[in-house]
């Protein structure tokens, strides 16, 4: 039987402090390691907090010391640790997810749909593909954020001869309190239309624009129904194990996705 043992880790950023938001990464982590599971999702930009100063703040890819830091974790716990980093390449600057896998190998994606509302889209440049990865048997999507809000982009697209392109959804956060409620339906939704689980991680704490954060870090069944939901504002590390057999026979007896509609998704000009 395939199982994926996730752990959610919910916590406070400290401003625009990659050393001091590792350290306490590390900390709050313990000895958590491969006995206990076998992915560890951290907050979107968690070294830094949402922060907008991308020439300031953001690390060249090749040398970035977050980046470095997650690759260690991984490697040390013997599991694959994840979320996303400020990082600058080739003259452009990303919020880039990081899946660091234990071998020292890892994938990344960068954001697609970037939060105009703060002027992301004037600091950091948009991806453009959209990345699958596998652990432990499970085919995850991975996404950040305001990505959550465009179903197209994260709808399923299997191969004409399969039913399904993944088998989770992953999307790492920094959601502020103001407008959770949208945070939490969008996640159920997600997962609801996909038949996957959804795996939301959020921080809690304020940032230095004095924007609260609530949390509400998530992982739904493909049901909607949440397996992990903590408490408003709650500092918090859980971890729920998903099985590939009971999705699939889930999948079998309700199976909406032999009415699914098809299409091709193409760059910006929707399909």
């Amino acid at each position: 039987m395939s199982e994926l043992r996730a752990t959610l880790v919910q916590c406070d950023l400290r401003w625009e402090d990659p050393d001091a938001n590792c350290r306490m990464l590390e900390e709050t982590l313990g000895n958590l390691g491969q006995a206990d599971t076998d992915l560890i999702v951290l907050p979107e930009m968690f070294a830094t907090g949402f922060t907008m100063n991308s020439r300031e703040m953001a690390e060249p890819m090749a040398e970035s010391r977050t980046v470095a830091w997650l690759k260690e974790q991984a490697w040390r716990r013997g599991c694959v640790v994840t979320g996303s980093v400020a990082v600058v390449e080739n003259g452009n600057y990303f919020n880039r997810l990081v899946w660091a896998r234990p071998d020292g190998s890892m994938a990344t994606y960068d954001k697609r749909h970037l939060f105009r509302m703060a002027g992301e889209h004037e600091r950091y440049a948009m991806g453009h593909e959209r990345v699958i990865v596998e652990l432990k048997g499970f085919r995850l999507l991975l996404s950040v954020c305001y990505d959550l809000r465009f179903p197209v982009w994260l709808r399923q697209q299997p191969a004409p001869d399969e039913h399904f392109e993944y088998d989770a959804l992953l999307c790492v956060a920094n959601w502020p309190a103001p407008r959770r409620h949208p945070w939490r339906i969008l996640l159920q939704a997600r997962a609801i239309e996909n038949l996957c689980p959804v795996i939301g991680v959020n921080r809690v704490g304020e940032d230095a624009n004095g924007l609260p954060y609530a949390g509400d870090s998530m992982l739904i069944d493909a049901k909607g129904e949440a397996l992990i939901d903590e408490p408003e504002g709650t500092v918090f590390m859980k971890t729920a194990t998903l099985s590939l057999d009971e999705l699939r026979d889930f999948r079998e007896k309700f199976p909406a996705w032999r009415d699914a509609d098809h299409f091709t998704l193409s760059d910006g000009v929707g399909f």
